[in-house]
């Protein structure tokens, strides 16, 4: 039973197995005929385009040729024609030999005749030229003068308005600052002088008051924090003194660079501009 059993799988296998094979050889042979379609499409598709390049170049080679013959042939009678002109030139030429000659001699001596007037007239055409150009030069040098005179005016002209700015400028600028300064010194002269005031009432008030230590110490306190407050607006009145000082100084530099820059000596101002002295220096 065992045997036969084994037997029947051993034939179901050999049938698949079989069956198996045939579809893969089957398979093959269907790769096998398309890749062989596909080299035989290939090969007549090349085969045809080889086949129509070289019929196109033999069609081109062949119209090249015919065109190549007209040519020959026009060329050909082009030198049969030049043929006949060069002999009917050589003709003429023996004809007028002659002539030529006899010309050539009277040339030589009319070269001969003409030498001295050819150099008067090189020298004169040479002479012109050179009046020329001169004449040209002249104009131009001429206009560059009246150009350079003009911007000659112009340059003087804003020197000189320049110089009127820069003068009401500084004067302007000098008396906003001077009565600025004056005020702000005058102010800081004054608050000195009611600190000492206050300070010497301060002391008489407390050499003639009999105040007791407490109150006296408070009286002081208060008296701190006023002189501490004045102290304060004493010191921003000196600040806003050495600001103004030191903007009016830099605007001194300035316009002097700008008058060195257009080439105006400071001399010609007629007066020398004030410079405010910085606080502390």
């Amino acid at each position: 039973e065992i045997e036969a059993k084994y037997t029947k799988k051993m034939q179901v296998l050999r049938d698949e197995l079989d069956l198996r094979r045939k579809t893969e050889i089957h398979e093959v042979e269907e790769r096998k005929n398309s890749q062989i379609s596909e080299l035989m499409r290939n090969h007549e598709k090349a085969f045809s385009d080889i086949k129509n390049y070289y019929n196109d170049i033999t069609l081109k080679n062949l119209a090249l040729i015919s065109l190549l013959k007209e040519q020959m042939e026009e060329m050909k009678k082009r030198e049969n024609h030049l043929e006949k002109e060069k002999a009917d030139v050589l003709l003429q030429n023996k004809q007028l030999k002659e002539p030529l000659q006899q010309a050539q001699e009277q040339v030589s001596e009319l070269q001969k005749k003409l030498a001295h007037y050819d150099k008067d007239k090189e020298a004169l055409m040479n002479t012109k030229a050179r009046l020329k150009v001169t004449q040209k030069e002249l104009k131009d040098l001429q206009w560059e003068h009246e150009v350079l005179e003009q911007r000659f005016s112009k340059v003087q002209a804003e020197r000189d308005e320049l110089y009127q700015k820069f003068t009401k400028a500084i004067n302007e600028v000098q008396q906003k600052t001077g009565f600025k300064n004056l005020l702000l010194e005058r102010k800081l002269k004054g608050l000195l002088s009611v600190l000492e005031k206050k300070e010497v009432e301060l002391s008489e008030v407390f050499a003639a008051s009999s105040l007791d230590p407490g109150a006296l110490s408070l009286v002081s306190h208060k008296l701190e924090d006023v002189l501490n407050s004045k102290n304060t607006t004493i010191k921003d009145l000196q600040l806003q003194l050495a600001r103004v000082c030191k903007a009016h100084n830099d605007m001194l530099q300035t316009f002097e660079a700008k008058l060195t820059a257009f080439g105006i000596p400071l001399d010609n101002l007629g007066f020398k501009p004030l410079a405010s002295p910085v606080l502390g220096q």
